[in-house]
């Protein structure tokens, strides 16, 4: 293993903020949002005010006070040590093996609408696998070349979006809005949203994936707080207008978590020969924006991973970097592995592509959940401790606001947790309480082991 790899100063401002969008602004995320309805409209908003801002502001401070490589795990284990930190990335590592898988059978559902409607879910399970190890391949050649996915990824989804935007409003001219929307509609109903408030949560995370390579930033400091704003900006306007024109087209009854997205640009641009032309354009877009999408938490998750590991947290398998790359290869290998692995084992118990999605991205976003609660907790902690220590940019208010908006994200985080466990309607989810306590138990091993390796190895250089 190598601990002195250099890592190359490849991103600027606008890798950044284009990595951002790509990470945060989901297309599945926008057909979840829609199920819930016309009040997702008021969700998006309010919850932006209550958790996005307060978080995306938590996140600039420390990106930029804290540049360190490894992100999360860095900021974890300077506030709370090792141990807490390496668990810390282990959900944050875990969690993108898990869901990567989840949407790559976002991606091959959309390719059996497109290309071969009697594509069988295995069929669907076998592309995901093949695209997996193309996302270990990205991994690991360098950011210089590899940025360029997310890069072109978020530039993509900003074009489907703003597409569906302009089709609901061409749309709705002639035929009306499928939900119509009034007061009484965009008022929440907590009886049926709660469902899927959850997937309106994780659709705001991710803010501080970037800094997982802050040692390949050009000017952290500086482009951290900047890169934040404007992705922010940009993302919760994207699903804003994008869950409207998506409800202006289907009844929210009958969005599919899977298809939606292909229902929606068919009605809007398929009446015409140049519609249909254009409708399958833009699904062969999503199509690429799904792999980015797995490419961009992989980058960044992969590369927390290995700077535990360098330090001894983690498996020294996970640490394994290029010499001339810096590139994360063992952390990649073992993703892959763990995603083919998840994608064959849920695959064969599923009875559908949206259950097989629903299953893989409830598991995957608990686990994910859990790694936020300890970077909050960081936070607050290194104001107290660290008081005096340079911050470029810093929350105005003092302590007294650092603790509210802290204490307000984890209160919406756990809540979140809980609503993924348990549905309103429908009890416990135990496959789901089970893959995550499961998850729990093998991370606890694996630091253990890497501890213990650690141990032996300081002992026999005495």
């Amino acid at each position: 293993m190598n601990t002195t790899v250099q890592h190359r100063k490849t991103l600027g401002q606008k890798d950044m903020v284009l990595f951002t969008v790509s990470a945060i602004l989901l297309l599945d995320t926008l057909a979840a949002a829609a199920s819930v309805g016309a009040s997702a409209i008021t969700w998006w908003l309010l919850l932006s005010v209550i958790f996005l801002v307060p978080f995306a502001l938590i996140c600039a401070e420390m990106g930029c006070a804290y540049p360190e490589q490894g992100g999360i795990y860095a900021w974890v284990r300077d506030a709370y040590g090792r141990r807490w930190a390496s668990r810390a990335t282990w959900c944050y590592w875990v969690n993108t093996a898990v869901w990567v898988p989840a949407i790559y059978i976002l991606f091959a559902g959309i390719y059996k609408q497109l290309f071969n409607p009697d594509l069988s879910l295995v069929g669907q399970i076998g592309i995901g696998i093949g695209l997996t190890w193309v996302a270990v391949f990205v991994n690991v050649i360098t950011l210089n070349v590899g940025k360029w996915i997310p890069n072109l990824g978020a530039i993509l989804k900003v074009v489907i979006f703003l597409a569906i935007v302009v089709g609901a409003m061409i749309y709705i001219q002639d035929h009306g809005m499928a939900n119509p929307l009034t007061l009484k509609t965009l008022t929440p109903d907590w009886s049926h949203s709660l469902q899927y408030i959850p997937a309106i949560i994780y659709g705001m995370l991710g803010f501080e994936l970037v800094s997982a390579g802050s040692d390949e930033m050009k000017n952290p400091a500086r482009d951290v707080p900047r890169s934040i704003l404007i992705s922010g900006i940009i993302i919760i306007t994207l699903y804003v207008l994008g869950t409207s024109a998506v409800l202006a087209a289907l009844p929210a009854a009958d969005i599919n978590l899977v298809e939606g997205l292909m229902d929606t640009l068919n009605l809007f641009f398929g009446e015409t020969a140049g519609g249909q032309a254009l409708a399958l354009g833009l699904g062969v877009a999503a199509l690429f924006t799904f792999f980015s999408n797995g490419v961009t938490w992989a980058m960044g998750c992969n590369r927390a991973a290995a700077e535990a590991a360098i330090e001894g947290e983690l498996p020294a398998l996970f640490g394994l970097e290029s010499k001339t790359r810096g590139t994360p290869i063992g952390a990649a290998v073992l993703m892959g592995i763990v995603s083919t692995l998840t994608l064959s084992l849920y695959g064969f118990m599923a009875g559908s592509n949206e259950d097989l999605f629903w299953s893989l991205f409830a598991f995957s976003a608990v686990i994910f959940l859990l790694p936020y609660q300890g970077m909050l907790l960081a936070f607050l902690k290194m104001r107290t401790i660290d008081a005096d220590h340079h911050r470029p940019y810093k929350i105005p208010g003092g302590m007294g606001v650092a603790k509210l908006v802290t204490y307000v994200c984890m209160t919406v985080l756990g809540l979140t947790i809980v609503l993924f466990l348990y549905t309103p309607g429908e009890g416990m989810q135990w496959p789901v309480l089970a893959g995550v306590v499961v998850t729990l138990i093998i991370g606890e091993l694996v630091i253990r082991s890497a501890e213990s390796h650690k141990k032996a190895a300081a002992a026999a250089a005495i």
